[in-house]
């Protein structure tokens, strides 16, 4: 074999069908794509390739896909979590409306370092001023999803309690939107790509809903929402509509497997059966909501049918730290420890139960030949990750994200060392702490 390049020595987690672990081994990547997977003992002795790297001592998994998060939002780092509700409903500090496009491609880019130094190779993003951000995160290396958020209701409203729908809005958002994607969807070799990002079912009008599934129909998007997130989310469908969020879903015909809709937290026993019928992604954010006091059904909506995948929603970007805390909180609410919910079940849920939500699970979510070489590599030479028995189960027990060394992105190094190779952390991190203060400063005033 001819490769670009060889990796050799570390542990390979692969997330594949048979979950395979695999001491020793051995990855050839070529043409940004897996060309060999297994021990190293095994590689054939004419394989030659332009670079090679010892990472003995270190586990490799797959690139970690973050299915749900606002980089814009660590604007609100340190303060929205103890809020006791969303930064867009909450008054009194910085909002998406208040953002300009230098400080929102400021922002951007600290949220999208931060996720690609902590191993996501793939984000999926959602806020405002996407047109600006998503080439200004792709700069980085990553796989980069992106949509401005679809609402049709005034969000300078909403921290009155006031939901105000007005179509001129509605067709606003959507038709940036669906710019973006003509402008962006698919390009880079397939690293960049577009879901319809439709607010919430409160922020959004039954009408626009349909709008947006019409949306999706026609040009083949994927859509994401934020789905019984909030009591008050749930309040105001029932005044308005009569229905649960999910309900309403359903009837707007989004309800389906092309949707990942995160939290799912307030959620009926026949919610919970709807979603699983229909084959929805959940994006469990466990750490976001345990810090708001609650936590979604997730054993209840696997066993219904739905699909999990993982998401770090606001303010942090540590995919290892939500895998914990999703194992965590599940066995907390099943009081016990069980074979259904194990590490490798969340670890499944951050790779490839990611890919299936993005429906790239045929390109991405495992180390297999033939698909494209998005891979992490954790330095498990540190004192909280030794001794490595169990390499899956220590990760996801006293694995942090910064223990990220090596970061692959189609076979392309984008981290190396700890450190991102193709732009300067300490730029990205000065123009981002000028940006907050910016918005700070007129939040204040």
């Amino acid at each position: 074999m001819n490769l670009d390049l060889l990796l050799k020595g570390a542990t390979l987690v692969t997330c594949d069908a048979s979950d395979r672990v695999i001491r020793g081994g051995a990855i050839g990547i070529s043409g940004g794509r897996f060309a060999y997977v297994g021990p190293a003992t095994e590689l054939a002795p004419d394989t030659v390739a332009r670079r090679t790297l010892d990472l003995a001592g270190r586990v490799i998994t797959p690139g970690l896909v973050n299915v749900h998060t606002h980089t814009i939002l660590s604007m609100v780092r340190g303060v929205a979590e103890d809020l006791g509700f969303a930064p867009a409903y909450t008054p009194g500090i910085p909002h998406g409306h208040d953002v300009t496009p230098e400080e929102a491609r400021a922002l951007a880019r600290l949220g999208a370092l931060e996720a690609l130094l902590f191993g996501s190779t793939l984000i999926n993003d959602t806020y405002v001023h996407a047109d600006v951000t998503t080439g200004a995160m792709a700069e980085l290396g990553l796989r980069v999803w992106n949509c401005g958020r679809l609402h049709d209701a005034d969000f300078s409203l909403i921290g009155e309690g006031r939901w105000e729908h007005q179509a001129a809005i509605g067709e606003k958002t959507l038709g940036e939107a669906l710019a973006l994607a003509d402008l962006w969807h698919g390009k880079l070799d397939g690293r960049i790509g577009v879901q319809l990002a439709a607010h919430a079912p409160d922020t959004c009008s039954d009408d626009f809903l349909v709008e947006i599934r019409k949306a999706a129909e026609s040009r083949g998007l994927r859509v994401n929402t934020h789905l019984s997130q909030s009591r008050t989310e749930v309040e105001q469908i029932r005044r308005r509509s009569n229905k649960t969020p999910a309900e309403l879903l359903e009837d707007v015909g989004l309800l389906n497997n092309q949707l990942t809709a995160a939290h799912c937290i307030f959620v009926t026993d026949s919610d919970i059966a709807r979603c699983g019928s229909a084959g929805i992604n959940v994006a469990h954010i466990p750490k976001g909501n345990a810090t708001g006091g609650a936590i979604a059904p997730i054993a209840k909506l696997r066993a219904a049918g739905a699909r999990l995948a993982l998401g770090t929603d606001n303010m942090h970007a540590d995919m290892v730290e939500v895998m914990r805390w999703a194992l965590a909180m599940g066995r907390v609410q099943e009081g016990q420890v069980s074979d259904a919910w194990q590490p490798a079940d969340v670890l499944r849920a951050a790779t490839m139960g990611g890919a299936h939500a993005m429906g790239l699970a045929e390109e991405i979510g495992s180390i297999e030949v033939g698909k494209r070489a998005d891979l992490v590599a954790f330095d498990f030479r540190r004192p909280h990750l030794v001794p490595d028995v169990n390499p899956v189960g220590t990760l996801v027990h006293t694995g942090q994200g910064r223990d990220v060394e090596l970061v692959l992105v189609d076979g392309r190094v984008v981290v190396e060392d700890g450190r991102p190779t193709l732009v300067k952390m300490e730029t990205i991190l000065a123009e981002a702490q000028r940006a907050a203060d910016a918005l700070w400063r007129r939040a204040g005033a």
